[in-house]
């Protein structure tokens, strides 16, 4: 570190005060042993390489950066899931990773739907957890658009016109009315084969089955039926779904659905499974099912959380991994991640930087 020379004109107390003061501003520096990347943006004088510039942002900073993590995470799971390794169990070879993924209704609502049907037409996770929302949404948009809208749009006037708003999206209340219509016989259905056949119907039984009759591969349900993924939906009530099966039950009651039955299922997935990751976009309930099924493993390895909460009011969606890591719902060696981001803007790019990579480059391959 340089000297500073003794100031001309200057009292003794004033240069060394001068002194400390420079010493203390230019604090020589020392290398952190896991702080090495340097900061760097994409170079343009590569041209308009959209995959190369979302490899870039690794080294870009702040949640930029964070993107490219999530990026990294999510490729070792998929990595992970492709690995076969012996079950013990029943002398087989399985998976060597499970991988949940957990969205908010809100998901469905927009074009992010898309995206989710995507990984689940091709199978490439295991398990989806979901608000009534979620679940809903899905068999509506199936059934009639949704719009584009504004956040901005006056309640009042929408709901002189019958239109429901979701942020900036519309969705007309005529949708509801198809989905009344079509739900229906299907609760018909249900309650006949549970008072005939003695079927236990649980919110994944009933999913599952609206997922067939729905017939449409649009559908995210669809291909869970397809693809026998199971989808968790503890607040399967909460929403149009429940409003349907509670005017349902004034004019055939009985129908019964077995929560605790599902809560043994997707608990003993996590258990079972030799690794697990965890995609979670949102908060809520969905966030801690997902994180409390893996709590019975004693942590999930993998973990990415793409929200917009803050943990300074200690709620569940806010908080960040390292509250998982200390109620045993992460490993304590993981390297999860949490990209402050809504979801709508980054997941689609995240998937077309993993999941979306290994599909297409199985295409290409192939042909």
């Amino acid at each position: 570190m340089t000297t500073v020379a003794v100031t001309v004109g200057a009292s003794a107390t004033d240069n060394v005060v001068l002194d400390a003061a420079h010493t203390t501003c230019f604090i020589p520096s020392k290398l952190l042993p896991d702080c090495n990347k340097v900061v760097r943006g994409y170079d343009w004088s590569n041209g308009n390489n959209v995959p190369a510039i979302l490899d870039s942002y690794i080294s870009t900073g702040f949640q930029a950066t964070n993107f490219g993590l999530a990026v990294d995470v999510i490729n070792q799971m998929i990595q992970a899931r492709e690995e076969r390794v012996f079950n013990e169990l029943d002398n087989t070879t399985v998976q060597a990773c499970t991988i949940f993924l957990g969205y908010t209704s809100n998901m469905i609502s927009s074009g992010l739907r898309e995206t989710i049907r995507f990984l689940v037409q091709h199978n490439l996770v295991d398990c989806l957890v979901t608000t009534a929302g979620g679940v809903e949404e899905d068999f509506i948009k199936c059934l009639g658009q949704s719009l584009v809208g504004d956040f901005e749009l006056n309640g009042k006037y929408l709901r002189q016109n019958g239109i429901n708003r979701i942020g900036n999206l519309l969705v007309p209340n005529d949708n509801y009315c198809k989905f009344e219509d079509w739900v229906n016989p299907i609760l018909d259905e249900m309650l006949e084969e549970q008072n005939k056949n003695g079927i236990v119907w649980s919110p994944s039984k009933m999913v599952e089955k609206l997922g067939e009759k729905i017939n449409n591969e649009e559908s995210i349900y669809y291909w869970a039926w397809k693809n026998s993924i199971p989808v968790f939906s503890p607040a399967l009530t909460d929403g149009s779904l429940g409003d349907m099966m509670f005017f349902h039950s004034f004019k055939k009651p009985g129908l019964v659905l077995d929560i605790l039955g599902d809560l043994k299922l997707i608990n003993t997935l996590a258990m079972r499974a030799k690794k697990t990751g965890m995609i979670i976009l949102g908060g809520g309930i969905v966030k801690h099912h997902i994180c409390n099924a893996n709590l019975m493993r004693n942590g999930s390895e993998f973990a990415v959380f793409i929200n917009t909460g803050q943990e300074f009011d200690g709620s569940d969606s806010g908080a960040r991994p390292d509250e998982a890591v200390s109620w045993g719902k992460i490993k304590s060696g993981a390297t999860p991640i949490k990209l402050y981001a809504e979801a709508t803007l980054v997941f689609p790019l995240i998937v077309s930087q993993t999941f979306a990579k290994k599909i297409f480059n199985v295409i290409i391959m192939g042909d």
